[in-house]
């Protein structure tokens, strides 16, 4: 029977072992996902010679958008066995359209333990010290199992005020942009609720229900008496926003960022050092989770430090082999330090079509 709690490859390993390490793992019919080893009867390579490196994970075509159709019980590595179950299935906020899909068991999980021990580095409230507060998605959403998840190994309660990101962008891409509105308002009339009532002290939201919140004087006050973590994530931020909410609106809080999403995973924000110009860097959560910023133009050549390019992600865990694929968001790449040895990342933006619009981003 195979066994739930082996990890066949760690972050111990040199990158090249890590990697062949994967490949013999997603690609074995005895071990391998029902998805990944048909796939590969398709593909003009074999994983398990000609994959050695995370180059070479180049060779594989961008499968993400099979991931809208695929039933997610292909996804499952089939060394992982149905005793203990515990996989769940997690859509992506659909920005680009039909959402995908991912499983999970417990390698986001081991993800999230790393980003809790990055944000006692920024001081956020630790164990004992008052309730969390998710302001955005839960489920299908995986943001929100994680924020729960990040409260649990503090051993605190997390509280939810649950929405709908697609129906907000939905809104605001129809022009009911007063319909937004409106649906910001019922949020905040929940947090209100919440905070009024509840000793919270680490609240999640996103930039645009942060900067709603600033401009209710009863809700900010609740937020400046109790709040003493702010961790934001899901839409970008302007560098003039960030200090807003780090020097005057919110000065009394540790105000730390997340990147990610569904496909990749988090990336959390690194503590600010003398050496950073940019206000906020993430990082990924290293080995599993990587972030290459390339060239629009040559969408498999890295762009030099302190140069915009394009996302290109790939995760490698136990549960989950997606290889390089682009995201939407151009974003800088930061050079990595002693104690994040991954590249950094920074000012994300959303693409602007030429001649058109930015992207819509909602809330969320």
């Amino acid at each position: 029977m195979p066994d739930n709690t082996i990890e066949p490859f760690t972050a111990d390993l040199a990158p090249e072992d890590f990697i062949q390490a994967a490949m013999r793992w997603h690609f074995s019919p005895q071990t391998g996902s029902p998805y990944w080893v048909r796939r590969a009867a398709a593909l003009d390579f074999d994983p398990l010679t000609d994959i050695r490196t995370w180059e070479d994970l180049a060779l594989f075509p961008d499968v993400s958008e099979e991931w809208r159709d695929v039933p997610v019980d292909a996804l499952v590595p089939a060394g992982i066995g149905r005793e203990g179950w515990d996989f769940q299935v997690f859509d992506s906020g659909g920005t680009t359209g039909r959402p995908k899909r991912i499983v999970e068991s417990v390698s986001r999980r081991n993800g999230v333990r790393w980003v809790s021990e990055v944000l006692a580095e920024h001081r956020v409230p630790g164990e004992g010290d008052g309730h969390w507060l998710h302001i955005g998605p839960t489920g299908p959403h995986i943001v929100g199992r994680s924020v729960g998840l990040l409260a649990q190994l503090r051993r605190t309660f997390c509280h939810y005020i649950d929405f709908d990101p697609r129906w907000v962008k939905a809104s605001v891409k129809q022009g009911r942009g007063e319909e937004a509105g409106r649906y910001v308002k019922h949020i905040l009339a929940q947090a209100h609720d919440i905070l009024s009532t509840q000793p919270v002290s680490v609240l999640f939201a996103t930039p645009p229900v942060l900067e709603a919140l600033a401009a209710d004087e009863k809700l900010l006050g609740l937020v400046r008496q109790k709040v003493r973590g702010i961790i934001w994530a899901g839409t970008s931020v302007s560098p003039e926003t960030l200090r807003f909410f780090e020097e005057e609106v919110f000065a009394q809080a540790a105000v730390v960022g997340l990147y990610g999403n569904t496909m990749m995973g988090i990336a959390p924000q690194r503590p600010r050092g003398p050496q950073d110009e940019q206000s906020c860097v993430f990082v990924p959560y290293h080995p599993f989770s990587r972030v290459q910023v390339v060239d629009p133009e040559d969408t498999v050549t890295s762009v030099g430090h302190g140069e915009r390019g394009l996302a290109r992600i790939s995760l490698v865990s136990r549960d989950l082999l997606l290889p390089w694929t682009l995201e939407r968001d151009t974003l800088l790449r930061i050079e990595p330090t002693a104690a994040y040895p991954q590249d950094g990342l920074a000012d994300i933006q959303p693409p602007v079509a030429a001649g058109g619009p930015a992207t819509i981003e909602g809330v969320y």
